[in-house]
Formats: C-alpha cells, structure tokens, sequence
C-alpha cells in the first residue's frame, strides 16, 4: 500500500511526467493513492497528488468533502484562472491550506477563485470544465504539486504566514500558533 510521503523527499520538488496511457499500472496507482486518502484522518485529506506516494505522474484525486466521491484527474492542465482571488481556502470553518506531506503546517494562500481544467478521466475521455471555489483552491494546489512546488512555498512567495499546530483546545479543534520565517 502507497504510503504519503514526507517532505523534503526529492520528488515532491520534481516536475511531474504525463501519463501516456491509462493501462494496469495507473490504474493501480488510482487505487492506491485512493487508499491512502482515505486512511488520512488528522487531518483528513481532501485530495492527493501522484508523486506524494512516490509516483512522478500528472495524476491526483480529490475529495473535498466526506460524502464527496473521489475525482480522478489525469494529465491536467490548468487553462484559465479568474482575475478574482480568494485568501485561504472557502467554505471551511479552517481557512487555512494544508498539506498531508507536511502534518501540522498550515497557511494561507491566495488563489484564484475559479479555474478551467482541461483532463482526463481514467476511461482515456478528456475534459473541460470549470471549479470554483473549495475545489479550486483543491486543484490549485494538487496542480502545484504536479509541478514540484509545495503551497508553502507560494505562502514564501506572498509573503504570507505560516502556522504550526500546537495542540487542541477544549472542544476538540486545533490551536494554532504562528511560525517566524527568516528569509
């Protein structure tokens, strides 16, 4: 079974390569990132990206929410992004972007608000379609994934805050505390 990796692995920094068919083999890798999503609970993750299991592949899979069905996405390419930007991530009580490669770090991200996705679907059909919102945000960031950047560093980039969790308050919900990055 696929496990998550970590960073620094060197192929979380690593551009990853197209799929030329959908044969046995990716479809197998489907089925194991697929697994290792679903055995994410803290946190629980909301999509997952090819080479955080340590196949250097344009694949990820998304579930942003528990009742969601997972979404394949083979060979994307983002083809048009919205002038409007949100900051951090809508529809969640936690606005803050995550990451299952790195437990415990989060931040906030500015990205667009609506992006058109060109892909394809496991049974070799290409699509276009258009994500707003929770699911952008989602497909921005597996994107990045795709091309060997981690969201902290576009949180770098915006000159954004980074936080660490420290534990959990009395209801159960995690404490933040900020984390001081020298550049």
């Amino acid at each position: 079974m696929a496990k998550i990796l970590r960073a620094p692995k060197e192929i979380l920094s690593q551009k990853a390569q197209p799929v030329e068919k959908v044969d046995q083999g990716v479809r197998k890798v489907i089925e194991e990132m697929k697994m290792a999503l679903a055995l994410q609970n803290n946190p629980k993750g909301v999509g997952l990206a090819a080479p955080q299991v340590g196949y250097p592949l344009r694949i990820f899979i998304t579930k942003p929410f528990p009742k969601s069905p997972i979404k394949v996405f083979i060979n994307p390419e983002i083809t048009w992004r919205s002038e409007e930007l949100i900051n951090g991530v809508p529809e969640r009580e936690n606005p803050l972007e995550g990451c299952l490669s790195l437990p415990g770090i989060w931040g906030t991200v500015k990205r667009h608000a609506s992006v058109k996705l060109r892909y394809q679907t496991p049974d070799g059909k290409t699509h276009n379609e258009e994500f707003k919102g929770f699911l952008a945000t989602i497909i921005q960031h597996e994107t990045d994934h795709l091309e060997g950047h981690l969201f902290t560093q576009r949180i770098l980039e915006q000159q954004g805050k980074l936080y660490k969790v420290t534990g959990k308050d009395k209801k159960g919900k995690d404490v933040f505390e900020k984390v001081e990055v020298g550049l």
